[in-house]
């Protein structure tokens, strides 16, 4: 063991690191978070708009509460309508109604007892005799005083309920009943289009509605008051009513629309509805309606939540009050578009508040810059949080909306935290100060140690020849007391395992071979049988992978460490020799690199490492008294390190390459490999949850070990939710292209599990490669992240399937395969490949599609993008290792690769 050689004094150092931690918490954290809550201010900054002091003309209104449609026959009840009338009046001087049937008969006398004048609508839609029902109806009411005109239809043309003559038909019945002004609602260019209509009105009823043309906020007032002057053109002699103009506080932002004739000032831009935007188009517009003295009627008094599934996402939020009838903005004084910003930020800088002082408090190997930057991340992470539920307060969700939205916080929540474990160990190997558990194989010249060590070979269906070279390397070991045992697991053909039992007979007596025919148990069960065989006085059981040559001085340097009765096992990481053999394979190895230099090596700081069942060092002892290797268990190595920590074993970890393996020659083979690792994580964190859970306080795991073990495999769940999240974005995509106009695509739910996880973990990678993994490059660096970007999708598979069953059929990791046929650089990836041509099809029907030409449907097709890296690499991995003619690499790659391998 080596200590960090500045520790003159460990207890004096570490009182004085715990003194300045503590004063960072109180004097460096709260800067920290003053400096988040500027930042949450500085993009809070209150809009200032031209106020509006007056009354109101008028309001459209509408009397169903909460997410009742009166599509569904509900009734409008008198006592609702009446609490409506009181709210309104003092605000207008007259609303607008659409129906009278449904309760709606009764608004004229309620409005009259609170001095409200009404424009009564009668519905017009495509059952005549409903229809005629309703002028009756409207008849009868226009005889009351506070009735000032009758709208008969609204929009009726405009969705194809009727023709124009039928309208005309319905208008004239209208004029030889009601003597009040009649005329039917219709947007500006359907009376443009049908001038005839004009005949058979007293004023033209229209409705103008900026938002739904697509016209950018600064220029909606005066694109309305273009509207009418045209109206005034075509119809000098007609009275003009306004009877709908407004703009939404929600909803989706709509591109420009082109009309015909369309001057060029007008073309480009987007209409975004908020509540800023709509409080600053309603005061420009009162204003300047005040002015000309134009008679309007504002959409709407209340927010109609049911409007939603019929006029698309913004048809809910047109009200200046809300749903549950109060004010969404002032008439006067500066516009805040979210006014309780304020407990977001605090909720952000308490989210974030606790992680950072629990990390401050207790990891005080970490250097101040560590800390800092910890505590800016975790200030980030929790203002993502804060500003995901911010983006959907003042929603009105449905029943499903409110599933799919709590699904997706959940899981965000949950990628947050894996992105927080990832931020300390990014932080801890970055800023690290060297701890005491540092170790470094002990030098040739210490005296060879007295253990005999069996060393387990297990093998199955391997090429004779490869095994051959692995006996070879093990029968040149510079240390005498040792045996191997050769362990063929159920190779039924005789050519292949015979040339080894022949090959064990020339080694000698060291070398026993054993042919295990319908043997239980898999390689853990091969391993068992070896444990039963092993010399009795062997105190130490090695095992090595069959393709691994080892260096001669292994067990001399590495078996010194079981001097120490209480190591339970020493490891070495893996290595491989055959990076140099083409890109796939350096991408591979470089990707292998990452986590034996630097996940393997920071767990080793607090003895809770992966133990993996090759290049391993068992006490025979220990692996007995936990119960050998665990058959239930398609990584039983991992496992064994479990059970070892449990009942307190030490683990020694040197980070010394004493043998190199090969790796996978295909994709396939690699994809497996990784498969078995993943659902083998499941299987342990199942079985061992007792012990593992955070809340345990049984089960012989130190806190630091159940740390360890559950954030190191956090990022494979991690993969398990974004797999899910890029299925959520498929049918939310494909969905938005079938209903364009109803569906607002939630990117605040993605961007951070998508976008912001994507480039914290690709910085953060590049990082650590550049600080642990030595001898690698930018380059290979970002090869190995191409490599691991490519097991994205298996992993997640393998996480997910893991959760649901309880057992998977042992994986061979395949060697020396002849490299597949073209075909099968899609048949290797053939789901990743199908996902990745989904996400980019949806990508390119979105962007073509003028429904999704705005600003926020373009961050969702980046979103779409960067769920479809993975993806891409499986499928570009795939092309790299079938087809390795277009990937060659240079001579200097090849002599890099070939002194590494060295």
């Amino acid at each position: 063991m080596a200590k960090d050689p500045s520790d003159t004094n460990p207890r004096n150092w570490r009182k004085s690191v715990f003194v300045r931690q503590t004063a960072f918490v109180f004097l460096v954290l709260p800067l920290v978070i003053v400096a988040n809550l500027a930042v949450w201010a500085a993009l809070n900054q209150p809009y200032q708009a031209e106020s509006w002091t007056g009354e109101i003309v008028g309001l459209s209104y509408s009397p169903f509460h909460d997410n009742r449609e009166p599509t569904k026959d509900v009734q409008a009840t008198a006592s609702e309508i009446d609490k409506d009338m009181k709210v309104l009046s003092n605000t207008v001087q007259a609303i607008r109604t659409y129906s009278v049937a449904q309760g709606q008969d009764q608004i004229p006398d309620i409005a009259a007892k609170y001095g409200i004048s009404v424009a009564l609508g009668a519905w017009i839609g495509t059952d005549d005799e409903s229809n005629l029902k309703q002028i009756d109806r409207a008849t009868e009411l226009a005889l009351r005083r506070n009735v000032v005109r009758v709208v008969v239809g609204n929009e009726a043309l405009l969705r194809g309920d009727v023709t124009v003559d039928q309208m005309i038909r319905y208008l004239k019945i209208a004029n030889s009943k009601i003597w009040k002004p009649v005329s039917t609602a219709e947007p500006w260019h359907v009376w443009l289009e049908h001038p005839e209509l004009a005949k058979h009105v007293d004023y033209i009823a229209v409705h103008i509605l900026p938002y739904w043309e697509g016209v950018p906020i600064n220029r909606a007032v005066d694109y309305v008051f273009d509207r009418l002057d045209d109206l005034h053109k075509a119809f000098p002699n007609k009275q003009i009513v306004v009877t709908e103009v407004g703009w939404p506080s929600r909803g989706k932002v709509l591109p420009r629309v082109p009309y015909p004739g369309m001057p060029a000032a007008e073309k480009g831009g987007e209409a975004t509805p908020s509540i800023v935007n709509q409080a600053r188009f309603l005061r420009a517009f009162l204003n300047r309606a005040k002015d000309q003295d134009l008679t309007y009627y504002v959409i709407e008094a209340f927010d109609q939540p049911w409007k939603g599934a019929d006029e698309g996402a913004a048809g809910s939020y047109w009200g200046i009050f809300n749903a549950e009838r109060e004010p969404k903005f002032p008439m006067a004084g500066s516009i805040s578009e979210q006014p309780g910003w304020r407990v977001w930020a605090a909720i952000a800088a308490g989210l974030s508040l606790v992680p950072a002082m629990l990390f401050i408090l207790r990891q005080r190997h970490v250097r101040l810059a560590g800390i800092i930057t910890f505590s800016l991340l975790t200030q980030i992470a929790g203002s993502a949080v804060a500003w995901a539920g911010l983006s959907v307060a003042g929603l009105y969700f449905t029943w499903g909306g409110a599933i799919v939205w709590s699904f997706l916080f959940f899981a965000q929540g949950l990628l947050l935290i894996v992105l927080m474990a990832e931020a300390i160990e990014f932080v801890e190997v970055i800023w690290t100060r060297r701890g005491e558990r540092h170790f470094e194989p002990f030098e040739p010249s210490h005296p060879t140690p007295e253990h005999k060590v069996s060393i387990h070979v297990p093998i199955h269906n391997e090429p004779p020849e490869m095994v051959r070279e692995t006996l070879d390397a093990l029968s040149r070991l510079h240390y005498e007391n040792f045996e191997v045992l050769v362990l063929d697991n159920n190779t039924t053909d005789p050519e292949i395992w015979q040339p080894v039992w022949e090959h064990c007979q020339k080694l000698g007596p060291k070398f026993r071979f054993f042919h295990l025919e319908n043997w239980p148990g898999f390689k853990a069960g091969a391993l068992n049988f070896g444990l039963e065989k092993t010399a009795p006085d062997a105190d130490i059981i090695a095992v090595i992978d069959s393709d691994y040559q080892v260096s001669p001085d292994w067990l001399k340097r590495m078996v010194p460490y079981f001097d120490k009765h209480d190591v339970g096992f020493v490891q070495a990481p893996q290595d491989y020799r055959d990076a140099h053999e083409s890109m796939f394979k350096d991408m591979s190895y470089w990707e292998y690199a990452g986590f034996f230099h630097i996940g393997m090596v920071q767990r080793n700081n607090f003895n809770a490492v992966i133990q993996h069942g090759t290049m391993t060092l068992v006490r025979k002892e220990a692996l007995k008294k936990v119960g050998a290797w665990a058959e239930w268990c398609i990584c039983e190595d991992a496992e064994l390190g479990i059970k070892l920590y449990r009942h307190g074993y030490d683990s020694v970890y040197v980070n010394h390459s004493f043998g190199k393996g090969l790796t996978p020659d295909t994709l396939a083979g690699y994809i497996s490999q990784r498969f078995r690792w993943a659902y083998g994580a499941v299987q342990i964190v199942k079985h061992h949850w007792d012990a593992l859970a955070p809340w345990s306080r049984k089960g012989g795991l130190t806190p630091a070990q159940r740390y360890y073990f559950l954030a190191g495999w956090l990022p494979w769940f991690a993969d398990g939710l974004a797999l899910m999240f890029t299925f959520a974005a498929i049918v939310l995509s494909a969905w938005a292209l079938y209903n364009p106009a109803s569906v607002v695509l939630p990117v605040a739910a993605f961007l951070i599990p998508t976008i912001g996880s994507f480039a914290f973990k690709f910085i953060r990678s590049l990082w650590l490669y550049a600080v642990r993994v030595r001898d690698c490059g930018f380059i290979e660096s970002v090869g190995a992240g191409v490599a691991a970007l490519a097991l994205t999708h298996t992993v997640a598979k393998a996480m997910l399937n893991g959760m649901i069953t309880t057992s998977k059929p042992f994986i061979r990791t395949p060697k020396c395969e002849d490299k597949p046929a073209l075909a099968a650089a899609f048949i290797q990836v053939r789901e990743e490949a199908v996902i990745l041509a989904l996400l980019w099809g949806l990508t390119t029907a979105l962007y073509f599609n003028p429904h999704f030409a705005d600003s926020h449907s373009r961050l969702w097709l980046a979103v779409l993008l960067v769920q479809s890296v993975p993806y891409a690499s499986a499928v570009l991995f795939s092309f790299i290792n079938v087809m390795p003619s277009l990937f060659r690499r240079t001579k200097n790659d090849e002599q890099k690769a070939l002194v590494s391998a060295d």
